[in-house]
């Protein structure tokens, strides 16, 4: 089927300085936002925000976490400053150990990445109270209003964060782009506006002041820049109540930018402060919530895949959207309240139970900084907007007549295309969606009518777009003086090499034989690998490039007629979700590896985390097979390899290992040897102590929705076992640094690990392997785990349900893995 859309003319510029958002005077690359995309440097810019919690992570692996999320494509991080971490007793403020929100902060600007502090003071945030210490409830009753009691409280917090952030403004070179005002609140613009002028009073200042805008919100007139969220599942809807309709819009191209279901649970749905397109005309699309992942509350514990999050990311952008923002990207822990536990619960009024300690949410980087497959799904959107976000900001999305009838029509194509107005653009298309699985679409073509160029249509021959596909094909893309009229492949990044060569690295499709049409009087010479065919389409003045094989030999080389040279790379799905880009050795390199990469510039290493197969997104999963040799089932080969472009001059090395140098197609390749065969450690032990008893009768909560298990049934009523785990080296010859985790395979309903009487970790069953971070626990102590079984008439969704009745550990493995620090001689 041949799908048609007609670009229409471009409606004139966008507003521009109708917003009171001004950036400090003296910043050589002032933000400023239009109607329709954001600036920076007078150029458009097209950020990635990502969340982490740094209250809810251990302050001295910050470092390296934030490594990994600039790796992974994230240029700001986004934080909740969540009060009742800070001052759970009231007028003892800490910002110490994990809680030091300014050496947070001056990491990011360390590393080049940029901050947005979320001050709440209510956050929600899966917090209890919402954020707000028990003792500000007991001084008002009416908080997250103008009330002067509430009010009281407020400023002396906000004195205090903006004591914590003073000199990291953009003024003073520092790394704030924007500050959020509260959050979720709906119905209080002038509430709002209150807590902006606190806040600049207080000595808080950033070129942008946000809120979030979902729900109908209705915010002071032009104070503060909406955004918006949306999600692939969610925990907060009730256990029988399906796949909600809220999340399921997601997966569809729309310009609708509300949804309406973030939050519902604590608010009335059917009240709307303003209708869901107020701020269009007035404010671009900015998100700060798109699902990384998502939490699990005790009577629902939605599964969320990592296709699920990269449909719906790269949706969005095809929707519209100028910035992408995603909750969470890095997962954490909550930390030990000194006088309640700090989750939100029934106990607190609130509508769902979640883990005490648990905050792993899913996210493309774990609770224990675990790399999960939505990490290198994001990434390769990342790298697509690194290099060309500043072409599609000014971009409108046009959607196409023949769209689907409603939400619930999964026959019809989802496709849309951001465009100029006049001679190019992207198309993007999503045949994936969770739960309900969409069908192939053969003979596929498109055709887009530009209004100041022929029309293009694509593929040269029609083809079926595979179920579970998506993507972005660009149109009339510029290369360094070479036009890419149309690719059925997905842009990359580009990388320049040592004689100067642009090298565009592009991803092919599976299930989608990748094409390159080239405009003809853009070219002046051209070689296509062997096998590949190379035909002039004299009607369209075009170069047709078809037969490629894709991976890392799939190398078109052209030359322009100024007499530049032009590479286009097409790379196989698989290999090109082991692409990195960045600052390494000197240059900015291509660097492809299937395991954790990050470049820290600061020392110019380049370091390798190995990545074992992810528990969390069931590779292992739940029946325990597999043995427990020490190693893990886990545990990658002893030898890691990596292949670059442009090739340093000098290979690198590591200590404790042989680094050899291979050709790999185009790329040269990196293998180390390590000078022991692998890491050795020993097993960990299990040891039953005490079979479960009778199942924990349900209760009801807030909402008649299930609540958690009661405290004292892990003592009367759990599975019981010891798990002794030997270190690894003695203390004076302790391990390399690395990551070491126990995984546990288990089934039953809730889990709690402890050391002597301390909750050291818990987990909700999800049907996925549940990994602790040996780093977190006192060296040398056994662990002992309770687990409760699954009643059998509990009213809980559950992805794959356990056996009620049932609670145990199958079998535990030792995960144990060596950073490897890259420099050059």
């Amino acid at each position: 089927m041949r799908h048609r859309v007609s670009i229409p003319p471009p409606s004139g510029p966008p507003l521009r300085g109708h917003l009171p958002f001004a950036d400090a005077p003296t910043v050589p690359d002032p933000i400023e936002v239009t109607s329709r995309w954001l600036t920076r440097g007078g150029r458009p810019w097209f950020p990635v925000s990502g969340e982490f919690h740094y209250s809810r992570y251990p302050a001295r692996e910050w470092e390296e976490e934030l490594l990994k999320m600039k790796a992974g494509g994230v240029t700001a991080v986004a934080s909740y400053v969540i009060w009742i971490h800070h001052e759970e007793t009231e007028g003892r403020v800490r910002f110490d150990g994990d809680r030091d929100l300014r050496r947070f902060a001056r990491l990011c600007a360390r590393h080049g990445l940029d901050f947005i502090p979320r001050i709440g003071p209510w956050s929600h945030a899966e917090v209890r109270n919402g954020g707000l210490p028990d003792w500000v409830l007991a001084r008002t009753a009416a908080p997250r209003t103008d009330d002067p009691a509430y009010l009281t409280a407020v400023r002396p917090w906000w004195e205090a964060i903006a004591s914590q952030l003073d000199g990291l403004d953009r003024a003073h070179g520092g790394p704030i782009v924007a500050i959020q005002i509260e959050n979720e609140l709906y119905d209080r613009p002038h509430h709002l506006r209150t807590l902006k002028r606190m806040a600049q009073q207080a000595g808080l200042g950033a070129p942008l002041w946000t809120s979030t805008a979902w729900g109908g919100v209705h915010l002071p007139d032009d104070e503060l820049l909406p955004l918006y969220g949306g999600y692939p599942e969610a925990f907060w809807t009730e256990a029988d109540g399906g796949w909600p309709d809220t999340c399921r819009k997601h997966f569809f191209f729309t310009h609708q930018r509300d949804d309406e279901g973030i939050g519902a649970d604590l608010r009335p749905t059917t009240v709307r402060g303003t209708d869901p397109d107020t701020y269009a005309d007035r404010f671009p699309w900015t998100t700060c919530e798109l699902g990384g992942g998502m939490a699990v509350a005790y009577h629902r514990r939605p599964r969320v895949d990592a296709a699920d999050i990269g449909a719906l990311g790269l949706t969005k952008i095809g929707c519209g959207s100028v910035w992408q923002g995603y909750y969470m990207f890095h997962g954490g822990t909550n930390p030990t309240g000194e006088r309640t536990t700090l989750q939100e619960s029934h106990a607190t009024a609130y509508p769902n139970d979640l883990p005490v300690l648990t905050y792993d949410f899913q996210a493309p980087l774990g609770e224990y900084g675990q790399y999960r497959p939505s990490y290198d799904e994001l990434r390769l959107q990342h790298l697509l907007l690194a290099d060309f976000g500043e072409v599609i900001a000014p971009m409108r999305s046009v959607l196409p007549d023949g769209r689907p009838r409603g939400q619930h029509d999964r026959d019809t194509l989802r496709w849309a295309v951001r465009a100029d107005g006049r001679t190019s653009g992207f198309l993007f298309v999503t045949n994936h969606q969770p739960h309900e699985p969409l069908p192939d679409h053969p003979d596929t073509s498109f055709t887009i009518g530009f209004p100041e160029a022929p029309p293009l249509t694509l593929p040269s021959t029609p083809v079926t777009v595979p179920m579970g596909a998506y993507f972005c094909w660009p149109l009339r893309l510029d290369v360094a003086g070479l036009r890419l009229d149309w690719a059925t492949a997905q842009p990359v990044c580009t990388v320049v090499d040592d004689d100067g060569r642009t090298v565009l690295v592009l991803a092919a499709t599976d299930g989608i034989a990748p094409e390159l049409a080239l405009e003809a009087g853009t070219v002046r010479s051209v070689a296509a690998p062997p096998g590949a065919d190379v035909a002039a389409v004299t009607d369209d003045d075009r170069i047709l490039i078809t037969g490629l094989r894709p991976g890392t030999d799939a190398l078109v080389e052209t030359e322009t007629p100024a007499g530049d040279r032009v590479a286009l790379l097409v790379l196989d799905a698989a290999t090109a979700r082991t692409a990195y880009r960045g600052e390494a050795w000197g240059a900015q390199r291509l660097v492809l590896c299937p395991e954790g990469v990050v470049f820290d510039a600061t020392t110019g290493e380049v370091r390798i985390h190995p990545r074992p197969a992810d528990g969390a997104n069931g590779a292992n999963g739940a029946d325990g097979t597999g043995g427990a040799d020490g190693r893990g089932s886990g545990t990658p080969a002893s030898t890691i390899a990596l292949s670059v472009l442009p090739a340093p001059h000098r290979p690198p090395t590591t200590p404790g290992a042989t680094v050899k140098e291979s050709q790999d197609g185009a790329l040269t390749r990196y293998t180390l040897v390590p000078d022991e065969d692998a890491l050795t450690v020993p097993a960990p032990t299990l040891t039953a102590l005490r079979p479960a008893g009778p199942a924990p009768a349900p209760r009801a909560g807030v909402l008649g929705r299930a609540s958690a298990p009661a405290d004292e049934h892990y003592d009367t009523k759990a599975a019981v076992y010891r798990v002794d785990v030997p270190p690894s080296r003695t203390a004076a010859t302790p391990p390399p640094p690395g990551s070491d985790l126990l995984r546990l395979h288990w089934t039953g309903d809730v889990a709690r690990a402890y050391v002597g009487d301390t909750l050291v970790a818990d987990q909700f069953f999800t049907g996925r392997p549940w990994d602790i971070a040996f780093d977190r626990l006192p060296p040398g102590e056994p662990l002992t785990l309770r687990i409760l079984p699954l009643a059998a008439d509990a009213a809980v969704h559950l992805p794959l349900a356990p056996t009620a009745g049932i609670a145990e550990v199958r079998h535990v493995e030792r995960i144990t893995t060596r950073t490897w620090r890259l420099g050059t001689t």
